[in-house]
Formats: C-alpha cells, sequence, structure tokens
C-alpha cells in the first residue's frame, strides 16, 4: 500500500450542541480545539482530550430543530459504541458519580477486562475499559 492512513477521527450528529459541550468537555475533559459558527449557535466542534480526537455536528439547524429531543432516534444509537482506554475505571466511575452522572458500576468482562459504560445525552454508548491483564 502506498498510503499511510495515520488516524480517524469520529463525528456524533447531535441535538443540543451546548448540551454536550457540557458533557463532553465539563464531565469528560475534552478540550475545544475549534469550532463552526456563532457562540449562541455553534453547528461543529472539534474536541480533544489527550491523543483523542471527537467531533460533534448538530443534527439540526438552529430553526429546524424539533422543540423536544426525537427518543427515537437515539434508540438507533444502540448499535454504536465508542470505546476509551482508561487506566484507572474505578477513579473514573468515582469521578463521573461525583459530577451526578447516572452510570452502573464497573464490571468485568467475560474476556477480561474492567469495563465502565454510560451513555452521552444524545444515546451514544461510550464505554470505558482496561485489560485486567497484560498482553
Amino acid at each position: 500500500m502506498k498510503h499511510k492512513i495515520t488516524g480517524m477521527t469520529p463525528m456524533l450528529m447531535v441535538y443540543d450542541m451546548q448540551t454536550s459541550l457540557a458533557f463532553y468537555c465539563n464531565v469528560l475533559g475534552f478540550n475545544l480545539i475549534e469550532s463552526a459558527g456563532p457562540q449562541d449557535d455553534i453547528g461543529w466542534v472539534l474536541l480533544r482530550l489527550n491523543d483523542i480526537e471527537l467531533m460533534l455536528n448538530t443534527q439540526y439547524e438552529k430553526p429546524d430543530r424539533p422543540h423536544n429531543q426525537e427518543l427515537l432516534r437515539n434508540d438507533h444509537h444502540g448499535d454504536v459504541c465508542l470505546y476509551f482506554a482508561c487506566n484507572d475505571i474505578d477513579g473514573l466511575y468515582q469521578s463521573l458519580k461525583s459530577k451526578n452522572i447516572a452510570l452502573k458500576e464497573p464490571y468485568i468482562t467475560g474476556y477480561g477486562w474492567q469495563t465502565l459504560d454510560l451513555t452521552d445525552p444524545d444515546g451514544f454508548k461510550l464505554s470505558f475499559h482496561k485489560p485486567l491483564h497484560t498482553f
């Protein structure tokens, strides 16, 4: 292969950018790197946490956004999960609990990883995990 693919940045379509920014920045610790649109109507952002990049884009332009989030749309996100490597699952769990995030306790998977699952404001599944044994 003559070219080298060097990275990937997922982009999630979100209902309310301010709510999503508060979650990803204030709760998970991402930093806002770039954004497009006026401050009160940001339509796209690039976020970074350590070596992880994530883009968010509004699902609807402001005048077209429904008054209520479409719960059925969130249900369709069940087939997508973003996995994050994390070296301290118990510490992350305590940190998220202190921020009043609704989540279940970490658990051990059948393949020997400690895992903590939660969903973002749009229903996207996030899984933080680490192997119990080094390979």
